[in-house]
C-alpha cells in the first residue's frame, strides 16, 4: 500500500513563490458544470441489501466522531470516546469509528477513553477554525496536542493568505505544522472550501496541501455555511488520484460538515469507489468528519438487521 512521503518528483515547483504560483495556476481549469453533473450522476446510484449493509459498516468505521464546542467537558469527551469504541452497546458486531476529534485541551480525556481500542484521537489545531494567529502560536497549539497524545492533527490553512495569492506562505506553514506533528501524528489539512470561492481554488489548495506533505486533505471545519459537498469532494478525490499518479504518494480525503444521513454517506462512498477505487475505501485513507451522522448510520443498520426502524431513542444524544 502506498504511504505518504515528500513529493520529490515535484520538489522543484516549491523552490520559490514564482515557481509555485506558476505550477498552481498551470493546473487544468475545472469544468464546473461537468464536475457537478458527474457528482450528481454518481449520487443516483442505488445501493441495496447486502451492499448497503457493507457500506453502512464501512461508513461507521470511517467516522471521525467530533465535538468542537466551547461547552465541551471531560465527561462529554469520555462519553463520546466510549461511543466511538462501541457505537452500539447492544450489538458487538458494530464496528468502532476511526477516531474521536476534539480540541487540544480535551485530547488527554479522549485518549483515556479510547485506550487499547485502536480508535485514534484527532485534534484540531492552528487556531481552529479561523486560523488567524501567528505561526509560533499555531505550532505551540500543535505541539500541545501531540504531547497530550493526539494521533492526528487537523490544521486549518490561512485562507486570507491563500486568497491573496501568498501560496508559499501557506506552503511553509503546512510544512512547519507537519514537522511539529513529529513522526507519529498524521496531518489533515483543512481548506474551508466554502470560503475558497471557486473550484479552481479548491484544486490549487489540494495540490498545495499535498506538495507540503499533508497526509489528508479535508474540505471544511464544519463551522461555515457551505461545507462538504459531493462536487468539492469529487474534485479533491481527483486531485489525490492525479497526485499519486505523478508521485507515487497516496493522500487521504476527509469531507466534513453537513453529512448527516446514511444516504449522504453512501453517496460519498460511491464517489470514492468510482473516482479513486478500492485503495481509498479504508479508514486509513478516507474519513467523514461528523457528529450526527453516526446516529443515523446506527439506526439504518438496526433497520436492516431487524426490519423495523428503531427511531432516535435507539441512539445516544451526543
Amino acid at each position: 500500500m502506498p504511504t505518504t512521503a515528500p513529493a520529490h518528483r515535484l520538489s522543484d515547483v516549491t523552490a520559490s513563490d514564482s515557481t509555485l504560483r506558476r505550477f498552481l495556476h498551470g493546473l487544468p481549469g475545472v469544468d464546473a458544470v461537468g464536475l457537478e453533473a458527474r457528482a450528481a450522476s454518481l449520487g443516483t446510484r442505488s445501493i441495496k441489501t447486502t451492499a448497503k449493509a457493507y457500506a453502512i459498516d464501512l461508513a461507521i468505521s470511517m467516522v471521525d466522531l467530533t465535538t468542537l464546542e466551547g461547552a465541551d467537558t471531560p465527561g462529554k469527551v469520555r462519553a463520546l470516546g466510549a461511543k466511538a469504541v462501541r457505537p452500539d452497546p447492544t450489538d458487538r458486531t458494530a464496528p468502532a469509528t476511526a477516531a474521536v476529534c476534539v480540541y487540544p485541551d480535551m485530547v488527554a480525556a479522549a485518549k483515556e477513553a479510547v485506550a487499547g481500542s485502536g480508535v485514534k484521537v484527532a485534534s484540531v489545531a492552528t487556531a481552529f477554525p479561523a486560523g488567524r494567529a501567528a505561526l509560533d502560536v499555531k505550532l505551540a497549539d500543535v505541539r500541545d496536542a501531540v504531547a497530550a497524545g493526539a494521533d492526528e492533527i487537523d490544521m486549518v490553512i490561512d485562507r486570507g493568505a491563500f486568497l491573496a495569492g501568498k501560496y508559499l506562505k501557506v506552503y511553509d506553514e503546512i510544512v512547519a505544522v507537519k514537522e511539529a506533528c513529529g513522526a507519529d501524528a498524521r496531518l489533515k489539512v483543512i481548506f474551508e472550501t466554502g470560503e475558497l470561492s471557486t473550484y479552481d481554488n479548491i484544486r490549487r489548495a489540494s495540490w498545495l496541501g499535498m506538495l507540503a506533505g499533508a497526509d489528508f486533505i479535508k474540505t471544511s471545519t464544519g463551522k461555515v455555511a457551505v461545507n462538504a459537498t459531493p462536487a468539492n469532494t469529487l474534485l479533491m478525490l481527483e486531485a489525490v488520484r492525479d497526485f499519486r499518479a505523478q508521485t507515487g504518494v497516496q493522500v487521504g480525503v476527509k469531507p466534513a460538515g453537513g453529512i448527516r444521513t446514511s444516504k449522504d454517506a453512501i453517496k460519498f462512498l460511491v464517489l470514492v469507489n468510482e473516482t479513486v477505487g478500492e485503495d481509498w475505501l479504508d479508514n486509513h485513507w478516507f474519513r467523514f468528519g461528523a457528529s450526527s451522522l453516526l446516529n443515523d448510520l446506527l439506526m439504518q443498520r438496526q433497520k436492516l438487521a431487524t426490519g423495523r426502524y428503531s427511531g432516535p431513542d435507539y441512539v445516544t444524544v451526543d
